[in-house]
């Protein structure tokens, strides 16, 4: 899902009472990557990444719904070029990765001003990939990879905006992700990653504040599939994500801010040679300060 909701902050009248915090997460990889996550060999690798996302609610601090009308719903584009060269360092290939999302974003809420918008998001690069090929784990086959993404504020960005495609921020975004096969048909893959992110100084005019900066957060990838006929391969995937620092405003800490979400459901891969289409569904549940909803995600791969 790549944008930024900005300003998802509710104050009754009536207590006063914050339901959840004017500072967000910035978009990251949420389902996006699933089986046989930590396979790559020496070559190019182009991808395009089609991600639906809809919520009909919101959630707060305690993970109960915000009150009134709160509907969010995406739709995105991700264009993915890698390459990975036969040159190894400490047994492994190096390789290098660059990503361009495109948006369309739908806000219709009470929280803050609804919004429309579509453009183009923040650019990601990864400067460095590390991986490992013809490994083995417990006798089995294993495949491991390193990466250092960091995101960029190119993207289309408007301070008076509640939801933009750009997140006006730097964020890193390192991940391992691994692969391995119990049996010959089965396998398992996961990516773990960490996220920092730099300070926002044009937050969203909304919540009259000189600058803002989103917490720390954990998130994770990971699906089982089974091959159940040749090239098509049926699982489970899904995802988590946990903050592990409160968001900051104005350079204090903002309590009851953290994100957190977990999503599953059913997915499937084909592959026939160096082409690969993947589908995969999450339903999401466990939401806190952010939205709660499902999405869909469709992926075509192609290794040169």
């Amino acid at each position: 899902m790549r944008f930024f909701l900005q300003g998802f902050l509710v104050t009754l009248a009536c207590s006063r009472i914050v339901l959840a915090g004017p500072v967000n997460l910035p978009p990251v990889n949420l389902g996006d990557t699933s089986f046989n996550d930590g396979i790559a060999n020496p070559g190019w690798l182009l991808e395009e990444t089609f991600d639906f996302y809809q919520a009909n609610h919101f959630n707060g601090p305690d993970g109960g719904r915000v009150p009134g009308q709160n509907k969010l719903t995406t739709a995105s584009a991700v264009t993915h070029l890698a390459y990975i060269s036969k040159y190894q360092w400490l047994g492994a290939y190096l390789g290098a990765e660059i990503l361009v999302p495109l948006a369309d974003i739908n806000l219709d809420t009470s929280l803050t001003a609804s919004s429309r918008v579509s453009g183009i998001g923040d650019l990601t690069i990864s400067p460095l990939i590390m991986q490992w090929n013809n490994l083995t784990l417990f006798g089995q086959p294993f495949f491991q990879r390193i990466a250092l993404p960091v995101d960029f504020p190119t993207g289309q960005y408007d301070a008076s905006r509640p939801a933009n495609p750009g997140n006006n921020i730097y964020s890193i975004n390192p991940y391992y992700a691994f692969t391995v096969f119990p049996i010959s048909k089965l396998d398992f893959s996961a990516r773990l990653n960490y996220l920092w992110n730099s300070e926002n100084d044009n937050p969203y005019q909304g919540i009259h504040a000189s600058n803002t900066q989103p917490g720390q957060a954990f998130h994770a990838n990971f699906a089982a599939s089974y091959e159940v006929l040749k090239g098509l391969r049926m699982g489970i995937n899904g995802y988590a994500l946990q903050q592990l620092t409160d968001d900051k405003i104005n350079g204090g800490n903002l309590a009851n801010s953290k994100e957190r979400v977990f999503g599953i459901g059913p997915g499937l891969v084909y592959q026939q040679g160096t082409f690969w289409i993947y589908l995969n569904s999450y339903f999401e549940t466990g939401a806190e300060n952010r939205p709660e909803g499902a999405k869909i995600i469709f992926r075509i791969s192609k290794v040169f």
